[in-house]
């Protein structure tokens, strides 16, 4: 029997709680009851459009995530009981600005992607290049009141999305550019609360008729597992160092789903039949809870898959999975409780549309995206089977578009125009899959790997030092809230809510090694904040360590990537281009006596098309003058065999890692920006091979190599040395310490 390849979409939308508990006395200077903007800038640019775009293709069918943290701010900024900090200045007439205000105004309303989302306007992009070329000072002592009336308002109008331009009122705004006035501004936030107020009523009418289908999250989005055992995380890291006190309230769990449940039900008039686990979190301790709560389905990652077959998912060269026949289709997971089925979803297609395609022209991306379906499609008709493949793409349906062209408007266009007319792809919810071809394929509950979409592992959350002083912080305020049996749900709401709000993920996310934003210090402070409100509303002592940050947050020095990156190799080194590339300091951070070094610092990164490379060299140094002229990079492929030759210039030192063997040279000539590819041969010769690398040296070094040049597999390390070189003699090489380590997508 031939079946068309079904493809399942799940857009997962959700925000921590950026609100204080009621019963705080604020630990943040600001006296606001909300300390960050995003569930209202995101709300007015990535929530409606998404659905308001598919349902012009009314023949596909997708699955959205609503996390219920996500739908009660909605609320309170719908009801305009939601004012943050952002949202206060832009409501403050600019006569009456504070210093203070300005300030935060000149550092914190730029924060966006400027290419996608400020450099498009004019008058918002002069200002940003204002403040990045002459500095905050120079804005502070020479911005007049206009200056800061234009900046609040276009901070305000960026986000608002490309597919409501067209509304007479925000078209006029474009169109005005500058001389904002309070009234203007004061209509801009109304027009946001208008946009806002429309998401879940048109999620709701789309799983009505079908198109949708609307699924949620335990209440404040906490890793499940982890409330189950601190100890599951040695589950993927055996020697994993854990809190000092294991968190063990496997009765939370029910709570968050039951929470999840009910606000569900009462804000769409059925009850949800799937649950996305938060961070496609799972482990076999959890699922009898999500079976008794009545959910029929839930979702996580390849990754997981995997470690439960104990089989590595291989891709061919055109990043196609080999074996397909495991990771498309759904799974029946067997417990006493019942059974549960669980789909997983293709980890590289999710991440193409997550961080690789916005940086691809929108046509271009989406023929690709189609053509890997196309590709699965080809192999399922070549395994022919009476249980149909089912691809699960599965990722933030946020936070990538803001690096799409028009908040990725023009690939969502193309993408749904060319999967309408291919009749052999057909686009379902999860649940009308399962309904129709229901799991045949069992996984006993004991088998299933404890782990998370992040390489199947909770490392992100949990064993880290900071984030391990986190879960003692909030196992002890777990432990005075138990020891008051009196205080219930109904009669002390405010120390559960407090409760729900810090055992959220996100705070344990942004802790320690990992991830960072210029915004640690207020999750931090958010996180105590709540933790602080469990012990008001008991009229308990609150512990002294509650009003210092968990950590210190200081501006990091090496550290690895953080992220997919995709910079614009123009020379310029671009601040937000590379804040999630990793980092080597060479010279100047490193002491005195590198000071003299002409290479200060490297940055890299990657992303499915590209390694990236950016070279920061000592201000005033001149290429052929008093900067070799010649920057090498050699690639060293460990534990791997293939032909290998030395590098290719004279008076190399005997000494490693200079006297390695290595498999790729590219020659970049600082002088010229010319460059020159080659690879290994027998006999230690190097052969020239064509390369679409690019180079430019201006501000900075800035490098991409295509991972086509290097023509290695996906899931492969490799190394990077760079030596720099003067008429092919060699000088010195960078980093002095280890090699750049790189791993292909």
């Amino acid at each position: 029997m031939s079946h068309p390849l079904y493809v399942a979409f799940i857009w997962h939308q959700h925000q921590p709680l950026y609100k204080s508990p009621e019963t705080s006395t604020s630990l943040l200077s600001s006296s606001q009851n909300y300390h960050l903007p995003w569930v209202r800038l995101h709300g007015t640019k990535d929530y409606l459009d998404l659905v308001l775009l598919l349902e012009q293709y009314p023949k596909l069918h997708q699955t959205v995530n609503l996390v219920p943290s996500l739908i009660l701010q909605l609320e309170d900024y719908i009801a305009g009981t939601a004012l943050d900090p952002y949202l206060k200045a832009s409501l403050t007439p600019v006569e009456q600005l504070t210093q203070e205000q300005k300030e935060f105004i000149i550092e914190h309303f730029f924060d966006a992607n400027h290419h996608t989302l400020i450099d498009p306007h004019p008058r918002y992009a002069d200002l940003y290049h204002q403040r990045q070329e002459k500095g905050q000072t120079w804005c502070l002592n020479n911005w007049q009141l206009p200056d800061y009336g234009d900046l609040l308002a276009w901070h305000n109008l960026a986000w608002i999305d490309p597919l409501f331009w067209d509304d007479p009122e925000i078209s006029a705004w474009l169109k005005q550019g500058k001389n904002f006035s309070l009234s203007d501004r004061q209509r801009i936030y109304s027009k946001q609360k208008e946009i806002l107020s429309r998401i879940i009523p048109q999620h709701r009418k789309m799983q009505q008729n079908g198109q949708i289908e609307v699924t949620t999250t335990p209440y404040t989005h906490p890793i499940m597992p982890l409330l189950a055992d601190t100890n599951s995380g040695r589950v993927a890291v055996p020697h994993m160092t854990l809190p000092e006190n294991r968190f063990q309230w496997a009765e939370d769990i029910p709570r968050h789903l039951r929470k999840a449940w009910d606000l569900y039900t009462d804000r769409f008039g059925i009850e949800p039949r799937g649950l996305w686990p938060s961070e496609q979190s799972v482990s076999p301790e959890i699922l009898p809870y999500i079976i008794k709560q009545g959910f029929q389905w839930i979702c996580s990652d390849e990754a997981v898959l995997g470690w439960t077959l104990r089989h590595f998912f291989h891709r061919d060269g055109a990043g196609n999975v080999l074996e397909p026949e495991l990771l498309y289709r759904p799974y029946r997971l067997q417990t006493p409780a019942g059974d549960l089925s669980i789909v997983f979803r293709d980890h590289r297609l999710s991440d193409l549309i997550g961080f690789t395609y916005g940086s691809m022209p929108a046509k271009q991306a989406a023929a690709d995206l189609v053509g890997h379906l196309q590709a699965i499609a080809k192999m399922q008709r070549e395994h022919p089977s009476d249980q149909p493949w089912l691809v699960t793409i599965a990722l933030d349906g946020e936070n990538c578009w803001e690096f799409y062209p028009q908040d990725g408007k023009p690939f969502l266009e193309a993408l749904y125009q060319n999967l309408s007319n291919d009749p052999r792809l057909q686009l379902v919810t999860v649940s009308e899959f399962l309904e129709k071809f229901p799991a045949t394929a069992t996984i006993p509950s004991e088998q299933l790997h404890s782990g998370s979409w992040v390489d199947g592992s909770f490392t992100t959350w949990i064993g880290d030092p900071a984030k391990n002083r986190a879960w003692d912080y909030l196992t002890h305020a777990r432990q005075v809230l138990a020891n008051h049996p009196e205080a219930t749900e109904e009669n002390n709401p405010a120390a559960w809510e407090a409760l729900y709000a810090a055992e959220g993920s996100d705070w344990f996310w942004w802790f320690g090694e990992g991830h960072s934003s210029n915004q640690d210090a207020i999750f931090d402070q958010l996180f105590r904040e709540h933790l602080y409100g469990i012990y008001k509303a008991l009229n308990e002592t609150i512990p002294a360590y509650l009003k210092k940050p968990v950590e210190v947050h200081t501006a990091r020095t090496d550290h690895k990537p953080t992220s997919f990156i995709h910079p614009i190799i123009d020379g310029k080194g671009d601040e937000q281009d590379w804040d999630k590339a990793g980092r080597i300091e060479i010279g100047g951070a490193r002491g005195t006596m590198h000071n003299s070094s002409t290479v200060q610092r490297l940055w890299y990164g990657v992303d499915h098309l590209n390694f990236y490379l950016r070279v920061d060299f000592k201000s005033g140094v001149v290429p052929g003058k008093d900067l070799p002229a010649e920057l090498n990079l050699l690639w060293f492929y460990p534990d791997k065999t293939m032909v290998n030759s030395p590098i290719p210039l004279a008076e190399v030192p005997d000494i490693a890692p200079a006297n390695y063997l290595y498999h790729h040279h590219l020659e970049i000539n600082l002088l010229t920006q010319s460059v020159l590819f080659r690879e290994a041969g027998e006999n230690y010769q190097w052969h020239p091979r064509t390369s679409r690398a690019q180079a430019t040296y201006k501000n900075c070094l800035e490098i991409a190599v295509p991972w086509a040049d290097l023509q290695v597999p996906p899931d492969y390390p490799l190394r990077l040395i760079l030596v720099l070189a003067d008429e092919g003699r060699f000088c010195n090489y960078f980093p002095e310490t280890a090699l750049i380590p790189i791993e292909v997508p």
